[in-house]
């Protein structure tokens, strides 16, 4: 009789083995209140990661960190229309406080352009104030119908940035700069995942945006999962809280404005782009434990090995695990580390000691191969960085593979239907097609122009659309 599969196959139910993978690699528990997670140690190490690279880069376009209350007025969110609207059906109120009724009720913060903005408008007065650029790391709620751990819950993790600056083109080129050279280069050269850049239809753009950048990944399934934003605020917000600076000629002007966010989705993406049936595959740039040491069997002299193994390579700059816990069997810890998906594995047991070798097992491309236990420190760097260039190149095909360039709407539905992405002229398709592709539950993901790039304007002439099935 055939063994049961730790996971639930992809290709048999692919949200069940989602949920199985996040469960049994010990990333996350759902919450006691509906929506709600708990974030395992192992999986926190990854956001830990992810915020520890992402916090030096945004550091680097000059941003510093800030902290921002998580309780909000209720009538803060009325003064941009446009975002209330789009905020209201997410919103949890706290209209209770101290066993009183609250005077005002205080909104739990679903993002916070407004208390910033009440902030930057005392903080900005002339321009030698700008450009004020300020990021925090937060938790936000956003009461959420359909929860899936990592992908929509009603709490998460994320940073979000908030810049003020003296005129449209700075900000437009700041929104950029975060969208490329921050969002896009940590994703492909970190998390190894191939994300199409692209700008959001008027549909689908941030609630009080004037343009939306964003970054959409295909999963393993085709469907598409947003993976950032950024956005040109234009002067909506500054109108709303007088947000003024006098300017080198001695005149009030209103400050011109981005935001920007990435959450703890990354890790549900990171899951489902690059997981396969025997579990998580992490990007040796990302992992926490890029190598684990297992002694097969608990002979001492196979134990003084693994960890002098484990010396040479943390000495080496390689982050390692040394696993010694021979009362586990053997055989179970390994699919343990496989599931968790550590890029190596270096297994040493009585033949190994005796040959001077150990069996090296590569997480990503798969397979055993017996490796010289002095020379190990030497060879496994290069083999970390050969397996997170093999992510990226499979993450890359199989978007690639699965997009058609089509002409009608019918044809993007297809598309769609069959599990993949659809490229269209935006010409073909305008806001009208956007509405019917929302009927058979496809979206325009981004709008890209005809080379590709990000176009400057939603009417631009060539303008291509990719419609996708979204999470």
């Amino acid at each position: 009789m055939a063994k049961a599969p730790v996971l639930t196959p992809r290709a048999d139910d692919f949200p069940r083995w989602y949920q199985d993978l996040i469960t049994k690699a010990e990333l996350a528990d759902n919450g006691p209140v509906r929506g709600t997670m708990v974030i395992r140690p192992y999986g926190y190490g990854l956001w830990e990661r992810m915020q520890q690279d992402m916090d030096a880069r945004i550091k680097e376009t000059g941003t510093q960190n800030a902290y921002f209350p998580l309780l909000i007025p209720q009538s803060y969110l009325t003064k941009e229309a446009d975002h209330v609207e789009g905020f209201a059906p997410e919103l949890a109120v706290v209209t209770h406080g101290g066993g009183k009724e609250l005077e005002e009720p205080a909104v739990v913060r679903p993002t916070s352009e407004m208390i910033v903005n009440d902030y930057f408008s005392k903080w900005v007065q002339s321009y030698r104030d700008l450009p004020l650029l300020i990021n925090q790391w937060a938790n936000v709620v956003r009461w959420e119908l359909r929860p899936r751990l990592f992908l929509r819950t009603t709490e998460f993790l994320w940073q979000e940035g908030h810049t003020a600056h003296a005129t449209y083109e700075e900000a437009r080129d700041f929104a950029a700069r975060i969208h490329r050279h921050v969002y896009a280069d940590f994703m492909e050269n970190v998390l190894a995942m191939d994300v199409v850049l692209g700008r959001k239809t008027a549909k689908e753009r941030f609630a009080g945006a004037i343009n939306t950048l964003t970054l959409e990944g295909m999963m393993g399934d085709g469907k598409a999962l947003q993976m950032g934003t950024s956005h040109e605020l234009g002067q909506n917000f500054a109108k709303a809280f007088h947000t003024q600076y006098l300017s080198k000629e001695g005149k009030q002007e209103l400050v011109w404005q981005t935001s920007w966010g990435s959450t703890t989705r990354m890790i549900g993406a990171l899951v489902m782009m690059h997981g396969d049936d025997d579990g998580l595959r992490v990007p040796p740039r990302l992992a926490q434990v890029q190598v684990v040491v297992l002694a097969i069997k608990g002979d001492e002299a196979v134990l003084a090995k693994v960890r002098e193994i484990g010396d040479a390579l943390k000495a080496a700059g390689i982050r390692v695990q040394v696993d010694d816990r021979t009362d586990t069997p053997f055989g179970r810890r390994a699919v343990d580390w496989e599931l968790k998906g550590v890029p190596v594995r270096v297994e040493v047991g009585p033949r190994d000691l005796e040959a001077g070798t150990a069996m090296v097992a590569r997480r990503i491309p798969g397979g055993k191969t017996p490796v010289a236990v002095d020379t190990l420190a030497a060879v496994l760097p290069g083999v970390l960085e050969e397996d997170q260039a093999l992510l990226l190149h499979q993450s890359r095909e199989r978007r690639l593979s699965r997009t058609s360039d089509v002409t009608t709407v019918a044809e993007a539905v297809e598309a769609t239907d069959a599990g993949g992405w659809a490229r269209i002229p935006w010409a073909a398709l305008g806001p009208e097609g956007e509405e019917t592709l929302a009927e058979h539950g496809a979206s325009v993901r981004c709008l890209l122009a005809e080379d590709g790039a990000v176009p400057d304007a939603d009417d631009a002439p060539g303008n291509v659309a990719v419609v996708a099935r979204a999470y």
